[in-house]
């Protein structure tokens, strides 16, 4: 098989369907990577730029509203130049992202990192739009769960290393005094400390985008297949017969919503957790690692979701179980508390059903997707498109958190979960075998 050949969907053989999955599993972790930084960028760019939450959570916003901007001409891209030099262009745009980190440090301007994580977030829209339906694919529909999960571990396997390894390159056991001083400081002292501050994302991020360009050649030249999403089973076609729109699919318009609100809640458990450990007196040091707790626990529930599906669990089961889990510890949040002592710190329990939201999380997007894929056939590349859009909830679900934090209060903010829970509820139980729209 040529590397530019189109192959038919069912058509690898084994040996090409594992390669094709490491490939791809090796995406996931480098969105991982890159996505999952954020939750160290956020109280980084509001000590640094002299941000409020709100103002905070802009870097959420604008990372992940370029997946509504950019994921439905994401599909007409890859429809048009096939998934390999889609995903090559993909990764040049997030390196160009990165590279914006330079100009914007040396000037400390925070409308410029916004643009910078904007642009990395545009790339990343094509690479999840090509990514996402090609393992769903690479396989039985029965077993996609078990496949986005090891995918999941992959992804969140590098959240946990990101804010680490961020934190160990630009953070250093004197900031934390230094920062508790900045009320009293000068004007002019304040300024070089949050100037030399903020210049150590210079060399990191440029690091970063001279791997994205790397990356973009090598995802080129690499033996990953092109796949044929155009053509359509006897069963299928008949069934789509009298479909010519992507809106008569109401099985993905409602998982497209379910995708918005499951991932606004996914980053509101990680990005928001450091800020939440802060308010109990955690210095920024300590806190760090809280994300990496959230992330433990989501890979804790890939690797459940390996094991039992479809073998013991199906995934419709594992949707309305995991989706019900998350309305349970959203209310565990607000009602209880109470001080627990780990590893010499003291903090208040609520953090800890916070850090459980992970394990919620962790098997619903790999629920929602093949549900909301099934039967599309040539519609699939579109189809996705519609469910990258709506990543676009990490962008919106983070800043409507930041609002209510600085009205009412971190832990009161929670309750913008709860109406999330509920509806992934309806789609795990109703929402997701709703054929017509009545």
């Amino acid at each position: 098989m040529s590397k530019t050949q189109t192959v038919e969907i069912g058509s690898l053989n084994p040996r090409q369907t594992y390669i094709s999955i490491a490939i791809i599993g090796g995406l996931f972790f480098i969105f991982g990577f890159v996505s999952w930084v954020n939750a160290i960028l956020i109280p980084y760019f509001k000590i640094a730029c002299e941000l409020n939450n709100f103002q905070s959570y802009l870097v959420a916003f604008a990372f992940y509203i370029s997946y509504f901007i950019f994921s439905v001409p994401a599909s007409y891209l890859l429809k048009a130049v096939g998934f390999k030099k889609g995903m090559m262009v993909g990764f040049w745009i997030m390196a160009l992202g990165a590279f914006v980190f330079v100009p914007a440090a040396m000037v400390r301007t925070y409308e410029l990192f916004l643009l910078g994580l904007f642009m990395i977030g545009a790339g990343l829209a094509v690479l999840q739009t090509a990514a996402n339906p090609y393992i769903t694919i690479l396989g039985p529909k029965e077993s996609a769960a078990q496949r986005i999960s090891i995918m999941g571990i992959l992804n969140k396997g590098a959240g946990i290393l990101a804010p680490l390894l961020f934190a160990a390159v630009i953070l250093r056991v004197s900031d934390d005094e230094i920062i508790s001083q900045l009320p009293a400081m000068g004007e002019l002292e304040k300024n070089m400390f949050l100037d030399e501050l903020i210049s150590r994302v210079i060399l990191p991020y440029s690091l970063v985008g001279a791997v994205l360009v790397i990356l973009g050649v090598l995802v080129r030249i690499s033996p990953l297949p092109e796949i044929n999403t155009e053509t359509e089973t006897d069963s299928v076609s008949r069934a789509n017969a009298n479909k010519s729109y992507i809106l008569q699919f109401p099985h993905l318009i409602l998982g497209a919503l379910a995708i918005f609100l499951h991932v606004g809640t996914q980053v509101i458990a990680i990005d928001t957790i450091m800020s939440y450990a802060i308010s109990m007196d955690i210095s920024l040091l300590d806190a760090k690692v809280f994300p990496s707790y959230t992330l433990a626990a989501m890979i804790a529930g890939y690797i459940f979701g390996i094991i039992t599906i479809p073998k013991y669990l199906s995934q419709v089961t594992v949707l309305k179980a995991f989706t019900t889990m998350g309305l349970l510890f959203t209310f565990a949040i607000l009602w209880i508390e109470g001080g627990v002592s780990f590893q010499g710190m003291q903090v208040d329990i609520s953090i800890w059903f916070v850090v459980l939201l992970g394990l919620a999380n962790s098997l619903v997007w790999a629920g929602i997707w093949p549900l909301a894929l099934d039967g599309l056939g040539k519609f699939t590349k579109l189809g996705a498109s519609i469910l990258i859009m709506g990543l676009c909830g990490n962008a919106i679900l983070p800043m409507i958190y930041g609002y209510f934090a600085d009205e009412i209060g971190l832990r009161e903010a929670y309750w913008v979960l709860v109406p999330c829970y509920i509806y992934l509820m309806f789609y795990a139980f109703k929402g997701h075998s709703i054929r017509k729209w009545s």
